[in-house]
């Protein structure tokens, strides 16, 4: 059993960045008896990230709700986000049933927003120190395992002890890389470009996204009346993008079947982008070491499920391993315990997107769950779960949900046949 004692330890647990990931530990661990050394590179308290999707699936609520964030991101003017998706067999558009519940939601809101409400609310939690411009420079290993890292900071190098170090720092992982954590990548055969527009109206004013096979783009509305688009092409035309970037997103923006009106509105930013983001995987944990948020898992952000798995991973770690991170528990069975949910959650969630980014089109099971759903009403909620995340691939593709959307088509293609030649006086 690892049962660390307090002594030669500054802290219970040190974490690298102060993003949603890292901030959300804090909070979540701190709540439960943890003394928290929050780690942030960055010398502003209201730095943010700025290429993302800027969207907090409906899976990552009980996060915010635990938080105690959702008054603060309803006063902020976070929208609600609900959406509407694009596809050749046209657009299905997900709404409650009838009788029954409003459709699970979580929230846009730019990260220029979220990310200083959620730094702050760390901040001011008692048991959390949040260390401002200290950057992880390496980390501090005994006996094989992980026990603390040295940092840069304002007045110098700092080394800091803990009994568990969490690396939320992102896909480019510091900790992870000084920890030696194999990456395990995936290509992403799509770029993908983001542009804010304020005053932007949009169909039903909810999100929208477009399937076209095997280019991708979605517009997102958020707080401040601001929306985001994203478009995602094939690499293929990449060298048209290159040629002349601001001309090429416009024209595959105005180009979209029912496309928002770019012109009439303000953009507030330039076009942003990466031309090649890789899917990235690395084991959850390592002894004495767990990582959170896009150290782990950086998903495609044609999904925008970061935000959400973020918060979400954050709160499963703290889940884990508060009792043995104070001393009360053996560490490594909870680190154990965080690496297998982690993987169980999220595994097959990855191993769909890796597929789908190599920019193919709807492979024969996609096209039949796709089509259904943009004809059945039932289907398409099923499908805005999982696009919501709160259910998995098992529980979206089970036989009787294969079956439902097949019997869908079916009807729809009798009902579009023409009628069978009668015989004359019948």
């Amino acid at each position: 059993m690892t049962k660390p004692d307090s002594a030669g330890h500054d802290y219970d647990v040190v974490i690298s960045g102060a993003g949603l990931a890292g901030s959300a530990a804090a909070i979540l661990l701190a709540r439960r008896g943890v003394r928290v050394a929050l780690l942030e590179r960055r010398s502003d308290p209201d730095a943010f990230k700025v290429m993302c999707t800027h969207s907090i699936q409906a899976s990552a609520y009980p996060v915010l709700d635990e938080l105690g964030l959702v008054p603060a991101l309803e006063k902020a003017g976070a929208v609600r986000n609900q959406a509407r998706w694009y596809t050749r067999w046209g657009w299905i558009e997900p709404k409650a049933a009838p009788a029954g519940p409003e459709l699970p939601y979580a929230y846009n809101i730019r990260r220029s927003t979220l990310d200083p409400m959620i730094r702050s609310h760390a901040a001011e939690t008692p048991g959390v120190d949040l260390l401002l411009g200290h950057r992880v420079t390496g980390l501090v290993r005994e006996a094989g395992r992980t026990t603390g890292v040295r940092a840069s900071t304002p007045q110098g190098e700092r080394e800091i002890r803990a009994r568990l170090v969490v690396g939320a720092d992102g896909k480019d992982s510091a900790v992870a890389k000084f920890a030696e954590v194999p990456t395990r990548l995936h290509e992403n055969a799509r770029f993908g470009y983001f542009a804010h527009f304020r005053n932007l109206p949009l169909h039903g004013g909810i999100g929208q996204a477009w399937f076209l096979e095997p280019d991708m783009a979605y517009a997102f509305p958020n707080d401040d009346g601001v929306t985001v688009i994203a478009i995602l092409p094939d690499k293929k035309r990449l060298p048209a993008f290159r040629e002349d970037l601001e001309g090429s997103f416009l024209a595959f923006v105005r180009a979209l079947p029912e496309a928002p009106p770019i012109d009439s509105a303000e953009r507030t930013t330039k076009i942003t982008g990466t031309v090649d983001y890789p899917l990235l995987s690395r084991e959850p944990t390592a002894p004495g070491l767990a990582l959170i948020g896009d150290a782990a898992l950086t998903g495609d952000p044609l999904w925008g499920v970061g935000c959400g798995w973020a918060l979400q991973s954050a709160q499963w770690l703290a889940e884990a391993v508060a009792s043995a991170a104070t001393g009360r528990g053996d560490l490594d069975r909870s680190l154990v315990v965080y690496a297998r949910g982690h993987r169980r959650r999220l595994r097959g969630h990855q191993y769909l997107a890796a597929d789908f980014a190599k920019a193919r089109p709807f492979n024969p099971l996609e096209r039949l769950m796709y089509s259904a759903a943009a004809r059945d009403e039932s289907v398409a909620r099923h499908m805005y779960l999982f696009a919501s995340r709160l259910i998995g691939p098992l529980r979206f593709l089970t036989p009787m949900a294969v079956a439902k959307a097949s019997a869908v088509n079916i009807r729809h293609r009798v009902a579009g046949a023409p009628p069978a030649h009668l015989p004359p006086g019948s």
